[in-house]
């Protein structure tokens, strides 16, 4: 009985850097997550696609990335105050239509919070 405290704390002690890890995301997996968005978008180098550059993505107020032909509802998404934050990014990336209605963007979303995690923390690679 008397081994049973310090094996539970030892069990914490492991699985609490795990749980913080888990919850930043891994940007591997991330990579891996963004080959679905790498069909219009580019990370690794400020090139706009079909869609913009997602090179220094966060802190980028919506609808300016330059020489890129955006919708009047990305536009004026981004005159109302949308800056791309992890969060904003979060609600965006779970249904791009209902963050911004009249987005040009024809990708439906992503519905698993651990997939987003994971390609915020692959994002975040590039906006250093």
């Amino acid at each position: 009985m008397s081994y049973r405290f310090p094996a539970i704390c030892l069990l914490f002690a492991i699985t609490l850097p795990l749980e913080a890890h888990a919850q930043e995301g891994d940007p591997a997996a991330g990579a891996t997550v963004f080959k679905k968005c790498g069909i219009c978008h580019v990370a690794e180098t400020d090139q706009n696609k079909v869609g913009p550059s997602l090179n220094g993505l966060f802190g980028r107020t919506a609808g300016t990335h330059p020489n890129f032909a955006y919708s009047q509802a990305m536009q004026d998404a981004g005159k109302a105050g949308l800056v791309w934050s992890e969060t904003s990014l979060r609600d965006y990336l779970h249904d791009p239509k209902a963050k911004v209605k009249g987005t040009k963007m024809a990708f439906a979303g992503l519905k698993d919070d651990t997939d987003i995690t994971n390609l915020i923390a692959y994002l975040k690679q590039y906006s250093k």
